[in-house]
C-alpha cells in the first residue's frame, strides 16, 4: 500500500514539474524584463563614491552620497 502512495506522489510531482517547464524555443510569459536605462553618476565630494544623480544630495555644484557627508563637506 505504501508503494502505491509513493508511486502516486511521484506521478503527480513529475506531472507538475513537466507542466511548469517551458517548451524549447518558447519564452515564459512575464519573465522578460526590459533592462534599466543608464543613469548619470556623480562622485560624492567627501568620499568619492559614485551614486546616481537622482539619489545624490546636490548642494550647488557639489554632490554627496549621504546627509552625513553633506554635513561634513569636502575633506
Amino acid at each position: 500500500m505504501k508503494y502505491l502512495v509513493l508511486l502516486v506522489v511521484l506521478v503527480v510531482a513529475i506531472g507538475i514539474w513537466r507542466s511548469n517547464r517551458a517548451a524549447p524555443g518558447q519564452a515564459r510569459p512575464g519573465k522578460a524584463r526590459t533592462p534599466a536605462l543608464p543613469q548619470d553618476m556623480v562622485a560624492c565630494e567627501h568620499c568619492g563614491v559614485h551614486v546616481p544623480r537622482a539619489e545624490a544630495l546636490v548642494q550647488g555644484d557639489h554632490a554627496y552620497c549621504s546627509l552625513e557627508h553633506q554635513r561634513l563637506g569636502k575633506p
